[in-house]
């Protein structure tokens, strides 16, 4: 009877240990199930990265000084014109 029982828990233990491992499996493969439905969205997005996003703030921010020093160049040309006429 003691064998028995301790057989029954012993077979109980296998089931509980591949129940674990069963869902442990289950829950990666929801985890990667969502995180490649998550990034599919964000490519389809067409949303711009981090990197790229710098480079052309940069750009941006050099042209436009090189924008405001041409105005002024253009000012002073302008004054010039002016005080030669």
């Amino acid at each position: 009877m003691s064998q028995l029982r301790n057989q029954f828990f012993d077979e109980l233990a296998k089931i509980m240990t591949n129940a674990a491992g069963a869902a442990q499996g289950v829950s990666q493969e929801v985890e990667q199930l969502f995180r490649s439905q998550g990034e599919k969205m964000l490519n389809d997005m067409d949303l711009v990265k981090r990197e790229e996003f710098e480079a052309v703030k940069e750009m941006a921010a050099k042209a436009r000084d090189e924008n405001d020093k041409l105005q002024d160049r253009i000012k002073a040309l302008e004054e010039q014109l002016k005080s030669k006429s």
